[in-house]
């Protein structure tokens, strides 16, 4: 059996779990933040409720202030017209007569007031429905969450642990010194550490690989690197049929055809 296959498939393995460990490590620190931003959203949608609902109240307000004013406006006009019909002279006719149309003219002001606070106050009623559909929707939604938080969080660290020993026990089979550059590696790029090379271009950074590289990679000799992101890094077709673990496949110099090595 070729060495360096056989290591390949155990870094390999050994990233499978790593692939679940980064993916449990990303749940725990995105579960919370999912929570915080949702909360953020219902505390901008609850802001701008609160906002509504103000406005609401000072304008509902501000029309019962003016049908208090109307009212008493209207009983002025009545007490005028019966005033009117008693009068004794000219004088105290034209007197009666103006100050009722100075009422009038202020009663008809006023009326044009209720009728466009009537009209604001529709405007902020449709709003307040309006925005009541998401910050329901949204209240709701975050309080499931919150509520599901600390079982999600718990799961996550539970598979966290048992991966974790999973790990142990993977990396005891990779030789000492393949095991440090897998850990060197791990340490100072992002994940993934060991990736497949596909038709002549790394998965880790999706740039072909030199030419020669892949003849190398292909032979299965040694462990390589990516040269562009550094990546270990192995050929796919190692590993499509469980025979190719212990005789190499032939190069495929067909590749490279209209390259100059």
């Amino acid at each position: 059996m070729n060495t360096h296959i056989d290591r390949i498939r155990k870094l390999v393995a050994l990233q499978h779990v790593d692939d679940d460990i980064y993916a449990i490590e990303q749940e725990l620190k995105t579960a919370p933040e999912e929570v915080e931003e949702l909360a953020r959203r219902f505390a901008g949608q609850e802001e701008q409720r609160n906002r509504i609902l103000d406005k609401l109240q000072h304008l509902r307000e501000q029309q019962k202030r003016l049908e208090q004013d109307i009212e008493g406006e209207n009983s002025r006009i009545k007490k005028s017209k019966s005033k009117l019909m008693q009068v004794e002279n000219d004088r105290e006719y034209q007197a009666v007569v103006r100050e009722m149309d100075n009422m009038e003219r202020q009663s008809r002001g006023r009326e044009e007031d209720r009728m466009t606070l009537q009209e604001e106050i529709a405007l902020q009623e449709s709003n307040l429905q309006e925005i009541d559909e998401s910050w329901g929707s949204l209240k709701a939604e975050l309080e499931v969450k919150r509520e599901n938080l600390d079982s999600r969080l718990t799961e996550a660290r539970a598979k966290l642990a048992e991966m974790e020993n999973l790990r142990k026990e993977t990396c005891g089979e990779v030789p000492e010194p393949v095991l440090k550059r897998y850990e060197f590696i791990r340490r100072r790029l992002n994940h993934p550490v060991i990736v497949p090379v596909d038709n002549g271009v790394c998965s880790g950074c999706h740039i072909a690989i030199p030419p020669q590289v892949f003849i190398e990679l292909q032979r299965g000799k040694q462990i390589l690197s990516c040269p562009n992101c550094q990546r270990l890094i192995y050929w796919t077709q190692h590993f499509s049929d469980p025979a190719a673990a212990a005789e190499p496949a032939p190069v495929q110099q067909h590749f490279f055809e209209d390259e100059h090595i």
